[in-house]
């Protein structure tokens, strides 16, 4: 057995290897290590190897997919070995070749390589996300990329310059990424647990010929015209699904190529920024995609997911999307009705990717036969509703077509069909005369075996008689120990099968016939069940490009329903799309905040935003916590959700097309990579200043933060000049340098303004309101008295800002040179005060709730003695 598992395990490689043994998966050595620790299970030993007892531990085959969720989540690749005959074919196989059957081992051989882009089980796959596998390839300094969701069947193709190749895997967010041994960008961020696979794989007239045959066509050109690098990569892509599935390919749909320029660019710092599908630690709660999603179905979710990951250039698409939703807001009743019978919908599309990789069960084909069914429903009812938008029109066709599909089904596929197929039971009543009369033998001899049963307590006196059944001995007549001489006796017509405890079996030939009968007609009937089971796999498989596009419909509907539930909860708006680059928001709000404050009970204050040419950058300054960053994000936000195809959080909406969308908010750092915070926040300044162009739209918060005050107002006033004036694009920029409001008098296109706030007895009154003009101050100190800051340190604070104050009025501030400013030199020296001014200024300087009473009392004779010296 070891000599087969090593094997093996030299074929699966650095995968851990699942080998079955009986009813379990068994991990040995190494394997058998990482696995007791990823899933926290017992390791225990057995026998030897080398002199050293083998490592080992197991899960059991019924429950092994929690198992092998939390080991491809853990980073964890798996191969599965099974066993490819029974014990019985073994033996024949042994007599044939000559071996002792007493020492024939069953075969076993690897069936599937798991890995985090080639999953299809409904237990691993979360429901309301993509799970990608990209490919990647060079051809000539361009970059390929292939991706699929092998769950569902898509793939797409796409080719990038590699410098934007870190944004296109950010915006798709694969699960996993093949790339080739020799691939020259592997060193790239992202890539450091890419998988490698044979160069030779990834050339693009193997790709060719792989989509090919694949798809069972001598011409790609009806699918479109796809470059060398973008064969390249499916070749790649397509070969590692091959290796994983042993020679099995997964359901592969026709391939749809992406241009470069297709939809809005957003690098990876930007999604990270706002939180787009995933908040900042990482879960879906709190991020775009959670607090926008309404969506009744899985499919509906990974739809979305995909319209906010690629927002669109086309304005006419964006307006089609738009409609839809508007057709749904205006029809509340339709809406609701549309919305509950989505909620019983399956998910049609991995269904049928379960199906096509040969992983699928009657319960599947039951999903396909009930989704199929309701998108036929909605094909006649909405194929009824007057003044239909476009999209809804173009979406109607891919609901019908199924009639056939859905009937056979229905005939077939009993009402509620199991997950497995091993025990039968799935194939309806009537569906097949043979089958129901194989069904009817069984049921006829089981009936004969309860009469024999009661026939034999009668003649033989023995009313605890029994007729039982097990996997071992078969059917078999078990009385008490006391009655089992009678049993006994030669001419007593039962043959001794086993002694118990407490009782004794026997056998008999009527109960042999009989039991042979129920044999013969179950094996007959399970192999015709699942005969059937391989043509209505067939049937489906044949139809599976409909059916992809039904699940598509059916997504896209499920999306615009979804997107007019939230624009009703919201009252949000139809945003106006042009091609004017302005921008011009009433009343927006952030979708996320405003979410989060509601639930808290709490209003979110609405602000306006409007670029223009002439009034395109924004200079926003006022304190810590006013609300800067929140504005900044929520117009980003809505730009994105506009050209998505949403409606958005604001009273009206004017947008004009934004080609690039760069946000620059927030501290982090890389220390992984070598980068401190400062360093972070420079190198994504520099990609927006290298990348950005007139039509893209920019959100910048507090450049130059992390270095000293000079170095990042210079900074800070540099990067202003270069939007304004080179780049030319919409852009707001929250800053606390107040000395950047002189940019204002050079630069015509920029414009001031703040968030305003009040003290009120001391306290800080953070308003959120933006309001025209610069920012007085920045309230720092009343912001640091709110987060808790001791109130010694406030107070000496403030002693300190009041001289540094002092010094910039005295100097002209840190604008009127930039240059060498003993600003601290300056606060350091102290006027010569005289009698009365010292006095008045040891009382500021006083901490009277820091003195004891006994202190206090002292301080006050102190200065009655110094005020009776002081002349008035």
């Amino acid at each position: 057995m070891m000599e087969q598992y090593l094997a093996l395990k030299a074929e699966a490689g650095a995968s851990l290897l699942f080998y079955r043994m009986g009813d379990f998966f068994e991990l040995f050595f190494d394997d058998a290590r990482t696995a007791s620790q990823v899933l926290d299970i017992a390791l225990t030993t057995r026998g030897e190897h080398a002199g050293e007892p083998v490592p080992m531990c197991g899960v059991p085959v019924h429950s092994a997919e929690g198992y092998l969720a939390r080991l491809i989540k853990a980073g964890c690749k798996v191969a599965i070995a099974e066993q490819v005959e029974t014990p019985e074919e073994a033996k024949a196989r042994a007599k044939r070749e000559g071996t002792p059957s007493s020492k024939v081992l069953v075969k076993r051989d690897i069936v599937r390589f798991v890995t985090a882009g080639t999953l299809t089980e409904e237990a691993l796959l979360e429901p309301r996300r993509a799970n990608l596998l990209a490919a990647l390839a060079e051809v000539r300094g361009a970059i390929g990329l292939a991706s699929c969701d092998i769950s569902t069947g898509t793939m797409v193709l796409e080719e990038c310059a590699p410098e934007t190749l870190g944004a296109e895997l950010a915006r798709l967010a694969p699960s996993e990424i093949v790339i080739p041994e020799d691939f020259a960008f592997a060193h790239e961020p992202g890539l450091e647990e890419a998988a490698l696979h044979p160069a030779r794989d990834f050339s693009s007239e193997a790709g060719g010929e792989r989509l090919r045959k694949v798809h069972e066509v001598k011409t790609l050109d009806g699918f479109g015209d796809f470059s060398r690098a973008m064969l390249a990569a499916a070749g790649g892509l397509i070969a590692y699904l091959d290796h994983a599935g042993r020679g099995r390919l997964p359901l592969l749909l026709p391939p749809v190529r992406r241009a470069g320029n297709a939809g809005l660019a957003m690098d990876e710092a930007t999604r990270t920024s706002l939180e787009i599908l995933a908040s900042s630690t990482g879960g879906r709660s709190g991020s775009l995609a959670a607090s926008l999603d309404r969506c009744s179905t899985g499919a509906g979710s990974r739809l979305l997911a995909e319209d906010l990951s690629a927002p669109l250039l086309d304005r006419q698409e964006i307006e089609a999307r738009l409609a839809l939703v508007q057709f749904w807001l205006d029809r509340p009743i339709e809406r609701a009705r549309l919305r509950d019978g989505m909620r019983s919908l399956p998910d049609i599309g991995r269904a049928l990717g379960r199906i096509a990789a040969g992983r699928g069960s009657p319960r599947d084909l039951g999903q396909v036969r009930d989704g199929l069914a309701e998108a036929t429903r909605l094909h006649e009812w909405l194929a009824a509703q007057a003044d239909r938008p476009a999209l809804l029109a173009r979406l109607l066709p891919e609901l019908g077509g199924h009639g056939a599909l859905v009937d056979l089904l229905a005939r077939a596929l009993v009402a509620s069909p199991p997950t497995e197929r091993g025990n039968g039971g799935y194939i309806a009543g009537g569906y097949d005369a043979s089958l129901d009369e194989l069904r009817e033998v069984s049921g006829n001899a089981r009936k004969a075996i309860a009469a024999m049963e009661a026939r034999y307590r009668e003649e033989t006196g023995t009313p605890s008689l029994k007729i039982r059944h097990n996997g071992v001995l078969g059917y078999f007549i078990e009385v008490p120990a006391r009655h089992a001489d009678r049993f006994m006796a030669a001419d007593s017509g039962f043959t001794h099968r086993q002694t118990m405890k407490d009782a004794v079996r026997f056998n008999s030939l009527a109960l042999h016939e009989e039991a042979s009968r129920i044999s013969e007609a179950g094996g007959r009937a399970l192999a015709a069940e699942d005969a059937h089971f391989e043509e209505l796999v067939g049937e489906v498989c044949a139809a599976r490009e409909g059916i992809a596009r039904t699940a598509a419909a059916l997504a896209r509907l499920d999306v615009a329903a979804g997107n007019a539930e939230r624009a009703a909860e919201g009252e949000w708006c139809r945003p106006e799309i042009d091609e004017d680059p302005a921008l011009d928001i009433r009343a927006g709000r952030h979708p996320v905040v405003e979410a989060a404050l509601a639930k808290a009970g709490e209003r979110f204050v609405a602000n306006d935003c409007s670029l223009a040419s002439q009034d395109r950058l924004w200079l926003i300054g006022g304190p810590n916590m006013g609300g800067k960053s929140t504005f900044l994000r929520q117009n980003a936000l809505i730009v994105l959700m506009a050209q998505a195809g949403c409606f958005v959080p604001a009273s009206s909406a004017r947008i004009g097309l934004v080609d690039r969308l760069f946000s620059r908010v927030g501290a982090s750092d890389n220390l992984a990579r070598g980068r401190s915070t400062f360093m972070v926040e420079m190198v994504e300044t520099a990609a927006i200043l290298a990348q950005a162009g007139p039509r893209s739209f920019v959100i910048l918060d507090e450049v130059g933060r992390g270095t000293s005050t000079y170095d990042g107002l210079a900074l800070a006033w540099a990067v202003v000049e270069a939007v304004h004036s080179r780049i030319g694009c919409r852009c707001l920029f929250a800053t606390h340098y107040h000395e950047l409001s002189r940019l204002a008098e050079s630069c015509p296109a920029l414009s001031l303004h703040h968030v305003r706030a009040r003290e009120w007895k001391g306290d800080l009154v953070l308003l959120h309101e933006l309001a025209e003009g610069p920012a007085d101050r920045s309230y720092g100190l009343a912001v640091a008295k709110l987060a808790g800051v001791p109130k010694e340190v406030v107070a000496r604070a403030s002693q300190v800002l009041a001289k540094l104050e002092q010094a910039r009025t005295e100097t002209g501030g840190l604008a009127a040179g930039l240059g060498e400013l003993p600003l601290f030199a300056a606060a350091s020296v102290q006027p010569e005060l005289g009698p009365q001014e010292a006095l008045v200024e040891r009382l500021r300087e006083m901490d009277i709730d820091a003195l004891s009473p006994r202190e206090a009392l002292d301080m006050l004779y102190e200065l009655k003695r110094e005020a009776a010296n002081t002349k008035a």
